[in-house]
């Protein structure tokens, strides 16, 4: 039907995503349908003055209800709700099962999935849905509320898992998102953060770890070490072997800086661990290679004009940020936040207008990545498909060896885009990510047999 509900949740298509919102809609069903109020008893003294066959009547019949309690039904409810949601995740597992048969086969569309959830991502790996709700349900008791529903943070976390489930017998490569993925937005690595041993113990099981970041620094290996300083005196302190200092890299500029780590001595003579630049000839494929500066600057020139015009329009207090490689906004007062609708606008409306200019250019287009980052906003030339693409080739990780950790998986973020080349887990803050890794590294294989991942404390 046509109506301001309808209207209101097209206009909010960027901020929801179709998947977890199909699976939501489907596990509403049963939870609406059997988990019923507990039933009504009354209390003893009250009871014996009228027969059981009364009790019903009274209950209508008497509004205060004063003498009425409640218990618990005979047969617990949640086994029986458990077993509803899990034929439900087996049925969602089967669909998905389809969409990637007939995604190998060319046609991708044709699955049911397909038709139900047209925008729905490529999978790379079986997703064990229900062996993962097991788990979700044993951590967060879903089965057992009856007041509140499986809810889309519910849905998101049990997709982590069963991705986690699956990928880990085969996974090689694994990226990060930075800010709010592997430490808190605008801040830097701390030597304290948890997430250290665990990547350490991702290295010690021969996966290369790369950190995805939008942050663009042309060449300049200092400014990622302040970054991520706390993590690399960690490297440092616990001497780790040059064969595991190549397994790290830092990709910056969304694809367009890449460094890795290695052993460095300063002109004092002290060793430490260090990042060094790569050379973009030695890993960009032909294609990026071919972006010429002047196409580069002639995009970023809109996209400034656009984020100029809408801070103006919103009467922001931003400031604007240009680059070689990308150009943005941000408050011009720290400490200031500005609206998430203000900043999606700008986003979509930055999107759109870069989208005509392309399309009116007979110029080959230039990927771009419009995304909201938080607290403000910025244009980067490419995106983090290309990253990830980029990594792959020079790494030689196929997509379903490959796993993708970020915050930023709606349509206005930046992480959204690595869904069409490899595995992604959707978090929200850097617990989430120690969460999941501590999901992760016991399933890993090390080539040492003896050891074995330290537990972190959730």
């Amino acid at each position: 039907m046509t109506s301001a509900y309808r209207i209101n949740y097209q206009l909010r298509a960027h901020k929801r995503d179709p998947l977890i919102e199909f699976i939501k809609g489907l596990l509403l069903t049963p939870f609406i349908l059997h988990s019923k109020p507990r039933k009504p008893v009354f209390e003893p003294e009250r009871s014996t003055l009228i027969g059981d066959s009364d009790l019903e009547s009274l209950y209508e019949e008497i509004p205060d209800r004063p003498n009425i309690d409640y218990q618990e039904e005979d047969e617990p409810l949640m086994d029986a709700n458990l077993n509803r949601y899990l034929e439900i995740m087996k049925s969602v597992e089967v669909m998905i099962e389809e969409h990637r048969r007939k995604a190998k086969k060319g046609v991708p569309e044709h699955s049911r999935l397909h038709r139900i959830v047209p925008s729905v991502a490529s999978f790379f790996t079986p997703l064990p849905l229900a062996a993962a709700f097991l788990d979700a349900n044993a951590k967060h008791s879903i089965a057992a509320r009856r007041f509140v529903p499986p809810s889309f943070n519910d849905i998101r976390r049990l997709l982590n898992t069963a991705q986690v489930m699956a990928i880990a017998p085969t996974v090689s490569l694994i990226t990060f998102d930075g800010d709010m993925t592997l430490y808190d937005d605008g801040m830097s690595f701390s030597d304290s953060s948890p997430l250290i041993s665990l990547l350490i113990t991702l290295m010690r099981a021969n996966l290369r770890v790369a950190i995805v970041t939008a942050a663009g620094y042309p060449g300049d290996a200092a400014k990622y070490e302040e970054r991520i300083a706390g993590l690399l005196r960690a490297f440092t302190d616990q001497n780790l072997p040059d064969e595991m200092l190549k397994r790290f890299f830092v990709l910056g500029g969304e694809c367009n800086y890449l460094f890795h780590c290695e052993w460095k001595t300063s002109e004092s003579g002290k060793r430490a661990v260090g990042l060094t630049y790569i050379q973009p000839e030695a890993y960009q494929p032909a294609e990026m290679l071919a972006w010429s500066q002047g196409d580069i600057q002639e995009l970023l020139d809109v996209a400034e004009e656009n984020l100029r015009r809408c801070a103006k329009a919103m009467n922001l207090k931003a400031s604007v940020l240009r680059k070689s490689r990308a150009v943005g906004i941000y408050p011009t007062v720290p400490g200031v936040k500005i609206a998430r609708e203000q900043l999606d606008e700008c986003v979509l409306s930055t999107q759109q207008r870069l989208l005509e200019y392309q399309q009116r250019n007979t110029k080959p287009p230039i990927p771009f990545c419009a995304f909201n980052g938080g607290n403000d906003v910025f244009v980067d030339i490419g995106n983090k498909l290309i990253g990830v693409q980029v990594l792959q080739r020079y790494l030689g990780a196929a997509p379903e060896a490959t796993l993708h950790v970020g915050d930023q998986f709606l349509s206005t973020g930046n992480d959204f885009a690595t869904r069409s080349s490899c595995c992604t887990l959707w978090i929200v803050n850097p617990e989430e990510t120690q969460n999941v890794l501590m999901e992760l590294t016991p399933l890993l294989k090390y080539p040492d047999e003896s050891f074995k991942p330290t537990p972190v404390e959730s």
